[in-house]
């Protein structure tokens, strides 16, 4: 086995093949593998995932989030600054309906057909649906309304996309010590691509100060005004195209996760050849020279050996599975915590302007200073609450833990929607803001980051993206549930009651609270995952035999010697 390795050594130069070539069992070489990527120190392709997978979900925030900054721009260009409300929740929702459909769709194809395989076809499809949305207008023919919103539900079916696929491939490839750090960096993207859609909106309504602050009223936005602000949401919504064209190339190389090849599609070689140059730090995966060498150094083995493992998993068999109480209720607990909290997470964030504009912040009616307060007003909130609570929540969280993150974000969530819901109308335009920065603040630091982290270590690998992406499919539906029915509450029998807008605010905030409540119960049917190795989680969740656990080599059956381990799966019947 020697002939493998590199002259000079691996210390001038790593050959990754040789970590493996003298290994011909294929279940220790899995085990070596495996052990290989979880063992690892935090190094520079760690990084590099982060990087490759967190830039997809800055640009889903930045999508998502700029349309509540852009349709105060779109109503002045298309409706003279009074959009229909049927209109401003059609154009808000339409992505999540996109986003349940591809988180759905795509968590299903990667467990299917392999995460490499279409990593990256989310992301090009959102590029392509954000440029369309920019060349949308209104003609006698064509409804402009209609037409944005065909365009942001495909673009939603890319952002779902990005949910199961990036959040499987990140734990995957993740060491077990820093695997929330890194997954919760990942998803901490979302924080800058918020912050990047305010700081976009902001020079934009300053680029074109001389003609918009001329307009004291939305009625006296003249003509050369109206242009202005049409171009200005297009230029806002286009520059999300920006930052996923720069991780495209990188998604599209990626390797395929080596859990996935040893576990589904049993390509030991493979899966041992791809860990070890990813644990090099080099990039793809590796070539097929690499793999048929170690093809070379194989010992036969018997079909059990690698097959003791459940293949891929069928609807059949995932209702089976689920469909039993101490299965069915982890996935129970991880898609009804993603489902109450979007419930008040969008409810807020896709309403920030006419919160501010509630709370005094952005009232004016000048056309300038009103889009110009919106913005300023949601980099604050931006700044101030969900950013530092993001990575309050990286920095915690291998320590304290997912779980307890969560349900403490669930219970201090339901205390401030409570407070702001009942003594509305005593806090004052300053505390209710500061409130707001809190619940910002506590989405984030709670249970925002960890329903987005647990699902894509809790499950099994044949199942992990398919069971992702249905609890965040459970978000969205709760999101559009805050959009279409929640949210519009807001305004309940204002106008009749002579009362002013939002004047039904304070209760919409009662209900949110009442959701953030059933989350705080919800939560202790979630587990902890902490620490553990997928596969143990697995084993332990999910009673998956990891078949290297307890594994005697051949060669340590030739010499008579096990290990403690070897012995105690000996007794219990696993030895293979």
């Amino acid at each position: 086995m020697g002939g493998h390795k590199t002259s000079g050594g691996n210390a001038a130069f790593h050959n990754f093949v040789n970590d493996f070539a003298d290994v011909e069992d294929p279940i220790e070489r899995r085990r070596l593998a495996l052990e290989k990527i979880d063992n690892a120190k935090f190094g520079w392709y760690h990084v590099r995932a982060i990087c490759v997978a967190g830039v997809g979900f800055m640009t889903d925030a930045y999508d998502i989030f700029s349309i509540n900054l852009g349709i105060p721009m779109i109503s002045q260009a298309f409706w003279n600054g009074n959009i229909p409300e049927s209109t401003e929740t059609l154009l808000k929702v339409a992505t999540s309906v996109g986003t349940v459909i591809g988180q759905l769709g795509f968590g299903y194809m990667a467990d299917h057909l392999g995460r490499k395989r279409i990593y990256g076809s989310e992301l090009i499809i959102m590029l392509c649906a954000t440029v369309l949305q920019c060349t949308a207008g209104h003609s006698a023919a064509m409804s402009f309304p209609a037409l944005l919103t065909f365009y942001r539900i495909i673009m939603g079916i890319g952002i779902g996309g990005d949910y199961p696929m990036s959040s499987i491939i990140t734990s995957e490839f993740a060491t077990t010590r820093y695997r929330g750090a890194i997954m919760g960096a990942v998803f901490a993207n979302q924080g800058w691509g918020q912050l990047l859609a305010g700081v976009v909106a902001l020079i934009v309504v300053v680029a074109y100060k001389s003609v918009l602050i001329k307009a004291d009223t939305a009625a006296q936005c003249d003509a050369t005004c109206v242009k202005s602000c049409d171009q200005m949401w297009r230029i806002l919504i286009g520059m999300g195209a920006i930052p996923g064209l720069i991780a495209l190339y990188f998604r599209l190389t990626i390797p395929e996760s080596p859990r996935y090849t040893f576990d589904v599609s049993k390509d030991t070689d493979k899966a041992a050849a791809d860990a070890a140059k990813f644990a090099s730090g080099e990039h793809g995966n590796a070539d097929e020279s690499a793999i048929k060498k170690l093809e070379g150094t194989s010992a036969d083995s018997e079909p059990q050996d690698i097959t003791n493992t459940p293949a891929k998993g069928s609807w059949k068999d995932f209702w089976g599975h689920f469909g039993q109480w101490r299965y069915g209720k982890i996935l129970l607990g991880t898609a009804g915590c993603w489902f109450t909290l979007d419930i008040a997470y969008y409810g807020l964030g896709l309403n920030t302007a006419s919160i501010l504009k509630t709370i005094g912040f952005a009232s004016s009616n000048n056309v300038y200073h009103s889009l110009y307060n919106q913005s300023a007003g949601n980099l604050i909130l931006i700044c101030a609450g969900s950013i530092p609570g993001y990575w309050a929540s990286v920095a915690t969280m291998d320590f304290v833990g997912r779980k307890p993150i969560q349900i403490c974000g669930f219970l201090i969530m339901t205390a401030l929607f409570c407070i702001i819901g009942f003594a509305y109308h005593k806090l004052g335009d300053h505390g209710l803001l500061a409130l707001y920065v809190l619940c910002q603040f506590f989405q984030n630091f709670g249970p925002n980051m960890t329903t987005f982290v647990i699902p894509g270590e809790c499950y099994p690998t044949r199942y992990r993206s398919t069971a992702h992406g249905m609890s965040a499919a459970s978000g969205k539906i709760g999101a559009i549930i805050a959009q279409t029915c929640i949210g519009t509450l807001q305004n309940h029998n204002c106008a009749r009651d002579g009362k002013p807008k939002n004047c039904w605010l304070p209760h919409v905030m009662e209900i949110f609270a009442l959701f953030m409540l059933v989350g705080f119960f919800l939560s202790f049917l979630v587990p902890e995952t902490k620490r553990k190795t997928l596969e143990e989680l697995a084993e332990e969740l999910h009673g998956e035999i990891d078949i290297t656990k307890n594994h005697v080599t051949k060669e340590k059956v030739k010499t008579g010697s096990s290990s403690d381990d070897d012995e105690k799966g000996s007794k219990s019947g696993l030895l293979v």
